[in-house]
């Protein structure tokens, strides 16, 4: 674990796509001139190394709080949590001498600076990260903080990843029927199909595999920090909604999301050059972790429509 110091340490989202909606506002830290270092899991030590000009000091997603926060104690100026958690208990047990976060019930009183930002109900998550920098008379308004990681890898002619598992859970996943027209629509194309797998789910992926045959790759994305490479090699990817399409936007992957009950105008890959599918239907969104009805936000969503969006973004 690296314990270097500085002049603000951030906590890093536990989510992936948390994470990546933070991404701007911690370029913009940065850029600032602050000596920024980031907080967070072993597994999200890649995905923070791209951003650049951070120092990352990580630790074992199991580790105790207080083993961590003795490491980084009496090191930091000040802190910045941007939700109740681990990485805010640890800067309050490492005694950081100025600690900032949402004014917010349960976080309060882990902090010493509870801020007042907030973002309005209908504007896109990056805005609740890009609010709290802004309270701190920094601008956010460059076009730098949005771009994708500068990687060094250039995407394979042909090369398309599906994606059809959600690691937000079922209701957000399209029946598997729609998956393989799409994928023999695409190899039709003479494209070349990954189809990407991640842990739990109802092994969409392999299913999927099984139906079209010898003519597609299989890639099992774990751990998910480390997939960054496969997805930029990839030109366009095409997933349900879930952390997978966050990141492939973060490698510069073009994408092309599944949204059912979630919001797009919410919750889209950052990007202008992306693509959202869905259904609207009367109950969606209903941001809801288990559908109480027939899951028709995702059933009644058509194959057509699907690939009308596909088909604008293969080149």
């Amino acid at each position: 674990m690296s314990t270097n110091s500085g002049q603000m340490l951030v906590a890093a989202p536990e989510r992936w796509d948390e994470a990546c909606f933070a991404v701007p506002a911690v370029r913009a830290l940065a850029a600032s001139g602050l000596e920024i270092g980031i907080l967070c899991t072993v597994e999200q030590r890649e995905f923070w190394e791209t951003v650049g000009g951070l120092t990352v000091v990580d630790f074992p997603a199991r580790s105790k709080t207080k083993a961590v926060a003795a490491k980084i104690s009496d090191t930091w100026q000040a802190s910045l949590a941007w939700e109740n958690g681990p990485a805010a208990e640890i800067f309050k047990l490492a005694r950081i001498p100025r600690r900032l976060g949402p004014d917010e019930r349960k976080l309060k009183k882990l902090l010493t600076h509870p801020m007042g930002f907030a973002a309005g109900p209908l504007e896109h998550r990056v805005r609740h990260y890009l609010a709290a920098v802004e309270e701190l008379g920094i601008d956010t308004a460059r076009p730098e903080y949005f771009v994708p990681a500068d990687l060094g890898i250039e995407p394979v002619a042909g090369a398309v990843m599906l994606c059809p598992a959600s690691d937000f859970g079922p209701n957000h996943e399209w029946p598997l029927e729609g998956w393989e027209e799409i994928a023999n629509a695409i190899l039709k194309t003479g494209r070349r199909i990954t189809v990407t797998s991640i842990d739990g789910g109802r092994r969409l992926a392999k299913r999927l595999v099984d139906k079209l045959g010898d003519g597609v790759e299989f890639f099992h994305a774990n751990p998910l920090g480390s997939t960054l490479p496969v997805l930029a090699v990839h030109g366009l990817v095409i997933s349900a909604d879930g952390s997978l399409p966050h990141l492939a936007a973060h490698a510069g992957t073009t994408c092309v999301t599944l949204f059912g009950p979630n919001d797009p105008a919410w919750k889209r890959p950052l990007g202008r050059r992306h693509a959202v599918v869905r259904r609207h239907v009367e109950c969606a969104p209903c941001l809801l972790d288990k559908c109480p009805l027939d899951m028709r936000c995702q059933k009644e969503l058509e194959a057509a429509r699907v690939w009308t969006a596909i088909s604008e973004k293969l080149v």
